[in-house]
């Protein structure tokens, strides 16, 4: 684990609120500069700050993640990418439970008096979605998003002196809201990153498969992208052209490709399972030195 790391873990794992997410740039910027980057905080709607590490419009790859954290959740998200059918009925049973809710919510109320069924039904409705957005933070943050800052930060600090004119890096606000961040950067810096390749880094410490959800304006780096992250014995790679589903960041962007770390099933089925809860405390060192690994050699090809 390297020093940077271990300092997020000891002192900026929980990024949720405006003061945690202050200190944290305020740790991160000098850090930056200290390495001799040229660094920005831009700010954008709803409070946004995106935090952008070199020269953009030079470079030839933009690698990036999210640093914002969640509120904690009592059930994981639990994502499949590449089983639409396991994500449908996932979302379908989370659904079901949500009105389970709702509706003993509202038979109590009617039990009490007729007039406060429907006022309980949208004050609870309002009540869960409040609970997902600005609900008590996870204290545990391993995965989502600490593995993808992490990554970032360690390539942006391993990244050679004569290689770190072709990279640039983004850590995104708001990714937890609703992509918020990346889509002001998105339209902040449009026409340069319509060509531009981008690699987003979210959830990439907890298992042995890593996923290039690859956007179709980026499937003209795929030659580079396979030659610069190789299966070894540490990480299976597997690069998904379509038919997956990963809701980050890099949806935002043409040329976008979408970097996550899976467990696999004994039949085989890809999934992520802890995130967003408690359990959220697996860090694989190996999976992030990998990231880091291929990161260089993406930019070496580019």
């Amino acid at each position: 684990m390297t020093q940077t790391t271990r300092t997020i873990f000891e002192k900026y794992e929980i990024r949720k609120t405006k003061k945690q997410k202050t200190a944290f740039i305020q740790w991160v910027v000098p850090y930056l500069q200290s390495l001799g980057y040229p660094v920005t905080v831009e700010q954008g709607k709803c409070g946004v700050r995106n935090i952008v590490i070199g020269d953009i419009e030079q470079s030839k790859v933009v690698f990036t993640a999210h640093y914002d954290t969640c509120a904690v959740l009592p059930i994981p998200n639990f994502i499949t990418p590449k089983s639409f059918l396991g994500y449908a009925a996932y979302q379908i049973l989370i659904i079901i439970a949500v009105f389970a809710v709702l509706f003993a919510l509202m038979f109590v109320a009617g039990w009490i008096h007729e007039s406060l069924i429907m006022p309980t039904y949208y004050i609870g409705l309002l009540g869960l979605i409040a609970l997902v957005i600005f609900g008590p933070a996870n204290r545990h943050t391993a995965n989502d998003n600490t593995s993808g800052v992490t990554g970032v930060l360690d390539l942006a600090q391993t990244m050679p002196e004569s290689l770190r004119h072709k990279a640039a890096f983004v850590l995104f606000d708001l990714e937890e809201a609703g992509l918020i961040g990346s889509s002001c950067f998105a339209k902040k810096h449009k026409d340069t990153m319509k060509e531009k390749l981008l690699v987003n880094m979210d959830c990439i410490s907890d298992g042995d498969t890593m996923l290039f959800a690859v956007r179709k304006g980026a499937r003209r780096f795929l030659p580079e992208l396979k030659g610069a992250y190789l299966s070894d014995a540490r990480m299976n790679t597997l690069f998904s052209e379509k038919h997956h589903i990963y809701p980050s960041d890099q949806i935002q962007f043409p040329c976008g490709v979408g970097v996550a770390v899976l467990n696999k099933t004994r039949h085989g089925l890809l999934y992520m399972n802890r995130i967003h809860t408690r359990r959220d405390t697996v860090y694989q060192e190996k999976n992030i030195a990998f990231a880091v690994e291929g990161g260089i050699r993406l930019t070496e090809k580019l």
